[in-house]
């Protein structure tokens, strides 16, 4: 069964719920004939990266609100992070744009990593303090993955994969898709934000059991019939 999750590199909430959706699917008994794919989603693509300018101030700017109420809001998502096992220093963090990351993904996919490419990510941008959206910090993060470190470079040195981001982006709107994380399950079971362990495993249950529906023969009732040689009987 296939798993489909949007997501983006800039969303604490897509890690909080990375993490929780992950612990729902540890104890799942089936988890091994789960297929997870990960989709590329921006929630700002024309933002700028400004590494000089620190995430509280950027926050209270685009939000319309004072840099106390910035904080508070920082604050408590570093709390719900740590509920989930997640160690965030909002204060590190880098105001910088996702599509590159976003590139660097894909083509993490197209080796089999890219769970481990979202993982890298995320940590780097919420709990290290990198510019995700650096070419250096980029190529280290897939070195650390496994890949090739002169591909990473070909990438960033062309538009490859760029296709890849926005066919993502526009399966998203198909789907209705307006806010991360976003979980498809089995094509059909929409599961939206960052839920409890226990929502997910719900969730997954429910897409597994018609899942299982669907793999089952069609009970046939027997009668005349003509096949495709001709023969009526």
């Amino acid at each position: 069964m296939k798993i489909d999750i949007w997501s983006d590199i800039r969303c604490p909430f897509c890690y909080i719920g990375k993490r929780k959706f992950e612990k729902a699917l540890e104890k799942f008994p089936n988890k091994n004939e789960i297929e997870v794919q990960w989709h590329s989603f921006e929630l700002d693509p024309s933002l700028v990266t400004q590494p000089g300018v620190d995430a509280t101030s950027h926050l209270a700017e685009i939000k319309g609100i004072s840099k106390t109420r910035a904080t508070q809001m920082q604050e408590h998502v570093v709390s719900v992070a740590k509920d989930a096992g997640l160690d965030f220093q909002m204060e590190k963090a880098v105001v910088a744009n996702s599509f590159n990351a976003h590139r660097l993904i894909q083509l993490a996919k197209s080796k089999g990593v890219a769970n481990e490419a979202e993982e890298a990510l995320f940590k780097a941008h919420f709990t290290e303090g990198e510019n995700i959206d650096d070419a250096e910090t980029l190529v280290n993060i897939g070195v650390s993955i496994g890949v090739d470190k002169n591909r990473v470079q070909e990438m960033l040195d062309s538009e490859e994969f760029s296709k890849q981001v926005r066919q993502d982006e526009q399966q998203a709107q198909v789907f209705g898709i307006n806010g991360v994380p976003f979980f498809v399950l089995n094509n059909k079971y929409g599961v939206s934000g960052a839920q409890s362990p226990e929502a997910f495993s719900q969730a997954i249950s429910q897409a597994w059991e018609d899942f299982e529906k669907e793999k089952r023969p069609l009970i046939v009732t027997e009668g005349q019939t003509c096949s495709v040689d001709g023969t009526c009987e």
